[in-house]
């Protein structure tokens, strides 16, 4: 069976299980207490980092990845498509809101939140914090447009990339101070509506806890 370590950006891989039908069993893993206290963590991804993946002898790190992985190798198999084929005229949206979820949102969003509670309290409002910010805004206009356009970021239909893309605005409204427009709320609501979703923050304690704790920005 596929084992998750991790919640954190492993919400995301277990989110596309549950939709994809997929199972699996989640393996918690306690960073606060320190990876180097989970020596069979360690052995899984010596870089300490969640998530990570262990499919047989396929064993991978990095969310997207994982997504990327599991849609090629058992896509045939899920109850329904969640990625659009190579043909499809919305495949590019697809693959550059999959990827724009971490790359351009979550990898900038994630400074901000490490330096606004994590980070000494004279080092928080530092000047690569701001810089990180300001590139999320940035890539926030793709999104902006592509609601304008569509219900979901690659057309029509829910696929992966909303995934992506709705676990690091869940992350950048609760702990980076991001404030929705209507239109963003509605589709953040449309797309946790989904039974998918609530199936995976039931199985993701940790997450379930932290949204309930850390409401939304207004």
């Amino acid at each position: 069976m596929i084992t998750v370590w991790g919640e954190g950006r492993g919400f995301r891989v277990i989110w596309l299980l549950e939709e994809m039908g997929i199972p699996y069993r989640l393996r918690p893993v306690d960073l606060l207490a320190g990876a180097e206290n989970d020596p069979e963590f360690l052995a899984i991804n010596p870089g300490g980092f969640i998530p990570a993946l262990v499919d047989g002898d396929t064993v991978m790190v990095e969310s997207i990845a994982i997504m990327e992985y599991l849609l090629a190798r058992y896509g045939d198999k899920a109850k329904a498509k969640f990625a659009p084929a190579p043909s499809d005229p919305s495949f590019g949206l697809y693959q550059q809101f999959l990827h724009l979820g971490e790359a351009g949102l979550g990898a900038n969003i994630q400074v901000v939140v490490v330096s606004g509670f994590v980070a000494p309290e004279s080092e928080r409002n530092n000047w690569g914090a701001r810089w990180a910010l300001d590139q999320f805004h940035s890539r926030m206009k793709l999104v902006k447009r592509q609601l304008a356009r569509a219900p979901y970021m690659a057309g029509d239909a829910f696929t992966a990339a909303d995934i992506s893309v709705t676990y690091t605005l869940n992350l950048a409204i609760r702990r980076g101070g991001i404030v929705l427009d209507d239109v963003e709320k509605a589709y953040m609501a449309r797309v946790t509506a989904r039974d998918g979703y609530k199936r995976t923050l039931d199985a993701c304690p940790g997450t379930k806890g932290f949204y309930a704790a850390v409401p939304p920005a207004q």
